[in-house]
């Protein structure tokens, strides 16, 4: 059995180091003994753009996407969206970014270079916060969702503050969509009191409908 190699490291700003490890044909990115995201397992964040996508019903539509991690969500959008569509990807670590044009070049297949992509490099907060009912959707898959392990100041994103700034990016019928490892009761409450409607759907973490899982918060305007 091959090893795994390590191939690169970053830290995350405010938080902790990232590994990215080659062990085959496959990537793992690592936080201490901890798997944060891998290659082989992108079922769940494919599902957060297809489903947001299909609720929305407008293959036209303009998503802002934090952060890129390794692309699954960005692809699986793309895959729907008309040419016409825009979607704007806003990553923290620049080193994701390089080791997705890098190492991980073949999984990203070109959709950073995607002309409806605008990539932004940066905290996905701070977009939201500069926009005014500018996106059709935002879909966070930030971290490990509202209970965070690589950086604190992400928790303000699933703040009520946070909540807040989201809904007033939204335009009208727009859906903030959540990704998380886990569900959360407390934070699915939070969502309701920020004068959201929400779904909350349990998706498996690989595209076979198998292995871990995972939770998507799907919340609409009322």
């Amino acid at each position: 059995m091959k090893p795994r190699e390590l191939i690169g490291t970053a830290r995350v700003p405010g938080g902790v180091e990232l590994r990215l490890f080659r062990h085959g044909d496959d990537h793992v990115i690592m936080v201490d003994n901890n798997e944060l995201m891998s290659s082989r397992v992108g079922g769940s964040e494919e599902a957060l753009a297809l489903m947001t996508c299909e609720r929305l019903g407008k293959p036209n539509a303009h998503l802002l996407i934090g952060g890129y991690g390794m692309g699954f969500t960005l692809r699986a959008a793309l895959g729907v969206l008309q040419p016409t569509a825009r979607v704007t990807v806003a990553e923290l670590v620049p080193e994701i970014i390089d080791w997705a044009r890098g190492p991980m070049a073949a999984l990203t297949a070109g959709c950073l270079d995607d002309p409806r992509v605008r990539l932004v490099a940066g905290d996905v907060a701070t977009e939201i916060a500069a926009a005014a009912k500018r996106y059709d959707a935002i879909l966070l898959d930030v971290d490990n969702g509202p209970s965070g392990l690589v950086r604190a100041g992400n928790d303000g994103l699933y703040s009520m503050k946070g909540l807040a700034l989201a809904k007033a990016a939204l335009k009208p019928g727009g859906i903030l969509a959540i990704w998380s490892a886990a569900p959360d009761a407390a934070f699915t409450r939070r969502l309701k009191d920020a004068g959201f409607k929400v779904d909350e759907v349990i998706v498996r973490a690989r595209s076979n409908g198998k292995g871990p899982r995972h939770v998507i918060w799907f919340a609409g305007l009322r």
